[in-house]
């Protein structure tokens, strides 16, 4: 009688880590443009009976591309990255559907409930400032920026202020990010430092 040896084989499945890219250029150049856009506005370089046609700049770029960038950062564990891209998309798309409503609709509205937003989104702009010093010195900038931005839309909104300040530092908001954008693209493509992004002011022992 003949013996049969049954040999059993295991086989062991690693699972790769997933390489995912760096979304933050795609978030920050989608920051630019429609900072820019809002900006055109603000420093009357166009019409005001144009703002129909910020809309769609407000909600694909300042909204989507913004949140597609901050659902990466929270698959790359990055929750600087994915907290204040995700909250600033959806501040973008309360901006759209603010302007819809404004342009399109008949409805009644009070503006100031507008203005209120705001100061909810200021606190955490501020927030995120706070947590930019460990970051880098371009990213803090452009939270300085977005944080004077946002405050010269409070007074304009709430106290009947010039918009003009709020053009400014929008501007000033999209140049920072357009550089940042492309410093941390060019950066990762070379491997090396091309443009600088400077140290983080704050580091916590």
């Amino acid at each position: 009688m003949t013996e049969k040896n049954i040999v059993k084989s295991e086989t062991t499945v690693t699972k790769l880590p997933m390489h995912v890219a760096d979304p933050a250029p795609l978030g920050l150049i989608g920051l630019a443009v429609v900072a820019l856009v809002l900006a055109s506005t603000d420093l009357d370089l166009v019409s005001s009976a144009a703002k129909s046609l910020m809309i769609p700049w407000v909600l694909f770029f300042g909204a989507t591309a913004q949140l597609i960038a901050g659902t990466i950062e929270f698959k790359r564990n990055n929750i600087f990255g994915a907290t204040v891209f995700t909250t600033y998309s959806m501040t973008m798309y309360a901006i759209a559907l603010t302007l819809f409503i404004t342009i399109f609709t008949g409805v009644e509205f009070d503006i100031a409930h507008y203005g209120f937003g705001l100061i909810a989104i200021l606190a955490f702009s501020f927030i995120a400032t706070a947590a930019s010093l460990m970051t880098n010195k371009t990213l803090f900038i452009i939270l300085i920026f977005v944080d004077l931005a946002v405050i010269a839309l409070i007074l304009h909104y709430l106290c009947g202020t010039t918009a003009f300040p709020a053009g400014v530092f929008l501007l000033c908001t999209s140049i920072s990010s357009f550089y940042t954008a492309m410093a941390i693209l060019l950066n990762n493509m070379a491997g090396k430092t091309i443009l600088p992004l400077g140290k983080a002011i704050w580091s916590p022992s």
